[in-house]
């Protein structure tokens, strides 16, 4: 835990459900171990989208569809919103959740590996919400960036790894090194990328929270491993 566990539970004292549906999808998500937004990510997500008022959301890391739903809920009516999710078994839950919902003309599932389909997409976004395998944020970058309008925000959920990110790579527990090392770089990315002003915020699991600059396009000077 990144914050005072007392404070996380004041903080989740005072909040309001959502939705009857959605109420009902976070509890079978947790019942099945399927991990989804923290509530206080919930409550910080829902007002970025009801300040920002996002015309085309990109979530990458779809899971059963909670999170797509919960932003379905807080955006405009005419808001299109397409979601990334190579999971197989997570596909139809999350189809099934968009159909019960009345939400599948709103939310375009795209199934397969983000990074080919990220690179072959078109358009723009003036919403991104990055919610996939955390190793992989680093190598999504270059692509999210090209997607992401001028003036767009990037929103990067679990960066911070419980408190791990703070510690020297050797005190991580070696099947989460890589993880560890590669966020480490994400995050300098995000810091020091020309286009991008960003905050990380110990929100969750930590939060950065970044807005695109109308400058002109640049790299991103990204190492990769």
């Amino acid at each position: 835990m990144i914050v005072d566990e007392r404070i996380v539970t004041f903080i989740h004292s005072l909040e309001t459900e959502n939705s009857e549906l959605l109420e009902t999808i976070e509890k079978e998500a947790l019942d099945t171990s399927v991990p989804i937004i923290r509530k206080e990510m919930q409550s910080f997500l829902k007002v970025l989208l009801r300040v920002k008022k996002p015309m085309r959301i990109l979530e990458v890391g779809t899971a059963v569809g909670f999170s797509a739903l919960l932003m379905a809920e807080n955006v405009p009516e005419d808001c299109e919103i397409t979601t990334i999710e190579k999971y197989e078994k997570r596909i139809p839950l999350a189809r099934e959740n968009f159909r019960r919902a009345g939400r599948e003309k709103q939310i375009t599932l795209l199934e397969g590996d983000a990074q080919e389909i990220l690179e072959g997409m078109a358009g723009e976004f003036d919403f991104i919400f990055m919610d996939a395998a955390k190793a992989q944020y680093i190598y999504y970058m270059p692509e999210v960036l090209r997607l992401l309008v001028p003036g767009g925000l990037l929103v990067s959920d679990n960066v911070l790894q419980d408190g791990d990110i703070i510690e020297s790579r050797f005190a991580v527990e070696r099947r989460n090194r890589t993880i560890h090392s590669r966020m480490r770089e994400y995050l300098y990315a995000l810091k020091h990328e020309p286009q991008l002003e960003t905050s990380i915020i110990p929100l969750g699991d930590g939060v950065a929270l970044s807005v695109k600059s109308g400058e002109a396009d640049s790299k991103a000077s990204v190492h990769m491993e």
